[in-house]
């Protein structure tokens, strides 16, 4: 399924990594992501876990430095992101492969988990790779920023230079999972930290950004989505009725 990705986003990963100011703000967004996790997830546990689409390695980290797993397992599709990786020298990671977005090079019901953190607003072909983390795995987490509101233009521009090509509201990621033979179990709709806020953002500004988007999906959860930009992170397992379902499933 090689021919699958796009010569112009093969192009853009492969040096997709390195800035360290960008560097910077994944760790931070690293750490937001792992609190969403443990919300979703509750209280399972995991030994075996793959980082699909694992960058240059902050999630990883992350994941290694808490003891979330036994065993961890790293795909990436940038050359840059896997040195980068390999250069953490994480004590858990048993190995780092490339892959060329689809095609996981590892046995049905391999992993306890596999993760997919902000890496499905890139992909071309989603329920192809989705179905395949439905393949190598027992649990999936997934988790994609929330940005198909009312200024939805404004993001497709902002994003493209980053790869954002697809834009989600809560409910058609449900619909996604659904529809690739993903039960979601738990999901939410998350905010980011105040740090990730404040860094983006500026001190002043990031802590008044902070507080609307806390006040808005407090006040109104189905409307504040369209507003502002959230996150929606999902804890799924493979749906063995093999039935798509509806949208109607609802978010904690």
């Amino acid at each position: 399924m090689s021919e699958l990705l796009g010569e112009r986003y093969r192009a853009l990963y492969q040096n997709y990594y390195g800035d360290s100011a960008v560097e910077t703000k994944r760790g931070i967004s690293a750490l937001d992501a792992m609190a969403h996790m443990k919300a979703v997830a509750a209280s399972t546990s995991f030994d075996r876990v793959v980082d699909v689409g694992a960058g240059e390695g902050s999630l990883l980290q992350i994941l290694d430095d808490t003891g979330f797993a036994r065993e961890l397992y790293a795909l990436e599709i940038s050359p840059t992101a896997a040195q980068a990786i390999a250069a953490r020298k994480l004590k858990s990671l048993v190995e780092i492969k490339p892959f060329n977005g689809y095609d996981i090079p590892y046995p049905d019901g391999f992993f306890d988990l596999a993760i997919l953190c902000q890496v499905l607003e890139h992909v071309e072909h989603e329920r192809i790779l989705l179905r395949e983390l439905r393949r190598i795995a027992r649990h999936v987490i997934v988790e994609v920023p929330i940005e198909h509101g009312v200024r939805v233009g404004r993001k497709i521009a902002g994003g493209a230079r980053f790869g954002h090509i697809n834009f989600y509201l809560p409910e058609t990621a449900v619909n996604l999972l659904h529809t690739s033979g993903l039960r979601v179990v738990r999901s939410q709709i998350c905010y980011s930290s105040l740090a990730y806020e404040q860094y983006c953002a500026g001190r002043a500004r990031g802590l008044v950004m902070a507080a609307l988007r806390r006040t808005a999906l407090k006040v109104s959860p189905r409307l504040a989505p369209w507003m502002f930009t959230y996150l929606f992170a999902a804890f799924c397992v493979p749906d063995e009725s093999g039935a798509e379902r509806s949208t109607a499933a609802a978010t904690a």
